[in-house]
Parts: structure tokens; sequence; C-alpha cells
């Protein structure tokens, strides 16, 4: 839904955080917050470009001019400097907390690396790297998922070059996220949807029945259109096919599921309403570079 200005509370986050540990070093600043209760429409901005990551637990983030969505672990979003995030915490409680990293980087830095980058990485196209695409959510790959581990260890380290450490590191995952462009979870088209958009009504059953059959047949009878209609538009509307849009949210509903080392693979993919495991195995693969095995073992490591 898109939020009228009403929506916005004069609400922090820090009200409602038991435990929120920050270090800031020259070219940035990490936090990460731990929230124990259940919360909604709260407020939380920074004043530079923020990587935000979710660690345990579910938030729906409500942006302005966008349709609100789920952030789950094993997942990032970039948002540019001084954006107003509105948060929900439908899960978190006491015992149970919803924890998130939040990593405010300088601009300055970030021009730095896409100024390396133009000189030393060509892109495909043969277009120049640019700024990151901000307000761009996307599924942590395996570099990008270490590389959160490592810096985690670095800022709580106490060593005298850690600040040359984190720089180092820090240039690493700006370039790995402007080379991840072809994972976007939802397309800047699939966010701006309005609520009246009969394809918004399509998207948000997709979510909600990820793990029953979807077929384009079901879905353009849903939307009241032919299937050839369907299709069509589906894919002008959104830029992506309705086949390419499901299974990119149940890849995603997969990362979030493999967090816990002691689920079984079969269980995941059903959950996700995969029919066999080796196509599963293979979509997943695809959009993370990592089969589901090693994702799950990698991420039973920290």
């Amino acid at each position: 839904m898109h939020l009228p200005d009403t929506f916005y509370k004069n609400r922090k986050l820090e009200n409602l955080v038991e435990n929120q540990t920050s270090f800031t070093l020259n070219n940035a600043a990490m936090h990460v917050f731990e929230t124990h209760q259940q919360a909604e429409r709260v407020l939380l901005q920074f004043d530079k470009p923020v990587l935000a990551s979710m660690l345990h637990g579910k938030k729906i983030m409500h942006l302005r001019d966008h349709n609100s969505f789920d952030f789950l672990p094993g997942e990032s979003l970039i948002l540019p400097a001084d954006e107003l995030m509105c948060i929900d915490f439908p899960d978190a409680e006491h015992r149970n907390p919803t924890r998130c990293l939040a990593m405010a980087i300088s601009e300055d830095k970030i021009k730095n690396v896409v100024t390396l980058m133009n000189e030393n990485i060509g892109k495909a196209d043969g277009q120049e790297w640019s700024l990151m695409d901000y307000n761009f959510h996307f599924t942590n790959d395996a570099g990008i998922f270490q590389i959160l581990q490592r810096l985690l260890f670095l800022f709580t380290e106490n060593h005298p070059s850690k600040d040359f450490f984190v720089d180092n590191m820090l240039q690493e995952l700006i370039v790995r996220i402007l080379q991840t462009n072809n994972r976007k979870i939802y397309t800047d088209k699939a966010l701006k949807l309005s609520n009246d958009n009969r394809l918004a009504f399509i998207i948000q059953y997709i979510r909600e029945h990820l793990h029953e059959s979807l077929s384009v047949e079901t879905l353009s009878k849903k939307a009241c259109m032919s299937e050839s209609n369907f299709y069509r538009v589906f894919k002008n509307e959104l830029g992506i096919s309705p086949v390419d849009f499901i299974n990119t949210e149940r890849i995603k509903l997969a990362v979030s599921l493999l967090q816990d080392p002691n689920k079984k693979i079969k269980n995941v993919y059903l959950e996700c309403g995969f029919e066999s495991r080796s196509y599963f195995n293979r979509v997943f693969k695809r959009m993370n570079q990592i089969s589901p095995g090693a994702f799950q073992a990698k991420a039973a490591q920290h």
C-alpha cells in the first residue's frame, strides 16, 4: 500500500529496542538492533546511505511511494541518506527478539569505490558504473553473507588496524552490491503498483499461496483475463514473467527458511511450493550461485 503522511507516527525505534549496539569508524557505523516486543509503525532514519540486513525474525517495511513488503533473514536493503523507514515487528518477543544489522556508509566512500570500478572493472553493457540503486531489496549471495559476518566481527574486534580492515571489506561489499542487480527481489514496477491495480491483488495472492500449486491458468482466472493477455500485461507492467516472479518469491522464502540449520531441505522446498528437489536446486543455484545445502551449511557456521 502507498502510505499517507498520517501513517507515520512520531515513534522512535530506540524506545522499543532493549538492546542496541553501535560501533563507529571512519567511513561507516554499524548498529545491531534487537527488538523484544511486537510493534507497528516504528520510525527509523539515518543521515547516510544505509545497508540494512535481517539477521533473525521478520519485519514489514513501509517506504514512501512503495508497497509494503516483508523483510526476512538472508535479505538486505539499500536506502539513501535521510530515507524514512516505517517498520512493523509482527513476531518480536522477549525470548525471541527480531535482530537486524544497519550499516551507515559515507557517500564519499561509495563514490570512491564507484570511481575505482569505472577505472578497473568494465560493465558488460559498456556503460559506466553509477551510485547505488537505492531502495534496492535483494537476497544476500554467499559472498555478501560472508562479508557481513566478517564486518560484524571486525567492528567488534579491539584491533589497532580495524579501520583499515573495515575499509577494505567495505570496498568489496560495495562492488558486490553494485554487481547484484540481477538478484533484485522486487522490481521498481512491482513495488509501486497501486492498490487499485488488478495485478496488486495477484501479487498478494501469490505471496500468500507460495506453498500451493500456482499456474498462469489459475492466476489469469483470478485476474479475470485470458491466459495470453494476463501473461502479456504481467510482463509489461512488472518487467518479469509470472513464472519467474513466483520462483523469485519462493527462493526468497527458501533463503529465510534455510537460516535454520535443523530444517530439512525436503521440508524447505515443499513449504516453498516446489514439487521436486532437482528443480528447486536448479532455481536456487541460478539465483544465488550456491546450492541450498551449501547455503544452509554456510549459514550454520555463523
